[in-house]
């Protein structure tokens, strides 16, 4: 998932991937504290997704304040 493509979706679909990669981290920690996580990069790799987002949220809604 690159910025590009989060730049192209709506605030209410970028909320909509924040929850689905805050649910996959969870998923992943309990994985790892039950020691089934074959892949501790994913725990990376969703951590910094979800912060990814975050940021787009954050540029949407600062363009929307700068406009009113």
């Amino acid at each position: 998932m690159n910025a590009q493509e989060l730049r192209d979706k709506t605030p209410d679909q970028l909320r909509e991937e924040l929850a689905n990669l805050k649910k996959e981290s969870f998923n992943l920690r309990f994985q790892q504290a039950t020691g089934q996580l074959e892949n501790t990069a994913g725990i990376k790799a969703a951590r910094r997704n979800a912060a990814r987002v975050k940021t787009i949220l954050n540029q949407k809604a600062a363009a929307a304040a700068s406009e009113e």
